[in-house]
C-alpha cells in the first residue's frame, strides 16, 4: 500500500467530499486522515490516502480529473508521502487571539511560539463583523512541549501588545464542549 496527500479546492457546493471519496473507493482507497473547510464559498481539502501497489501519483490524479472536470475544482493534486512513524504530541493548550483585522497577526503569533518550539497542532481563522470594522479571531490549538507555560504566555502576551490584539492561553481540558 502506498500513501498519498491529496488535496482539492474549488467553489464550495453540495458533493465534493462523494465525488472525491467515491473515486478513491473505486481503487480500493482508504481516507486514514482528512481535514476540510470552507473558506468564503471555496472548498479545501486535505487527505492523506492509502491505495494499493502498483498505483503511482499520475494514475491516482488521472483516476481524479473526472471528478474535478464535473464539479469545476481547481485543483487537485496527489503526492505521494514518506511513511512516518506516527508520532505526534496531542495539543496540550489552546490559544485564542482577536482583535481588529491587519495583516500580520498569524505571523506575528506562529513565529512567537516557533521560537519557543511550541508545535502548532491545528489554527483556524475567521474575519467576522461589518466590512467597515472586520474582527479578526483566530483559534490555535498547541503541543507545549518542553517549553515554559509561563514564557509562552510571556511571549503571546508582549507580540499581542505589539499587534494590539487580545489574547487567551488555556489548557486544552478547559475547553467547553
Amino acid at each position: 500500500m502506498t500513501e498519498f496527500a491529496v488535496t482539492a479546492i474549488g467553489r464550495d457546493r453540495p458533493g465534493i467530499v462523494a465525488a472525491v471519496s467515491r473515486a478513491l473507493l473505486e481503487l480500493d482507497g482508504n481516507i486514514e486522515d482528512s481535514q476540510m473547510s470552507i473558506l468564503r464559498g471555496h472548498f479545501a481539502v486535505m487527505l492523506i490516502v492509502r491505495v494499493p501497489d502498483p498505483i503511482s501519483a499520475e494514475e491516482l490524479a488521472d483516476h481524479l480529473g473526472p471528478v474535478r472536470e464535473q464539479l469545476g475544482l481547481e485543483a487537485i493534486t496527489c503526492n505521494p508521502i514518506d511513511e512516518l512513524e506516527a508520532v505526534m504530541d496531542p495539543a496540550t493548550h489552546v490559544v485564542t487571539v482577536y482583535g481588529a483585522d491587519h495583516p500580520g497577526i498569524v505571523n506575528a503569533i506562529s513565529h512567537a511560539l516557533a521560537e519557543l518550539e511550541v508545535n502548532i497542532t491545528d489554527l483556524e481563522t475567521r474575519l467576522t463583523g461589518p466590512d467597515d470594522n472586520p474582527l479578526y479571531t483566530m483559534v490555535i490549538e498547541v503541543a507545549v512541549g518542553e517549553a515554559d507555560v509561563g514564557s509562552v504566555q510571556a511571549s503571546l502576551r508582549a507580540v499581542a501588545e505589539r499587534e494590539a490584539v487580545e489574547f487567551s492561553l488555556r489548557p486544552v481540558e478547559a475547553e467547553p464542549r
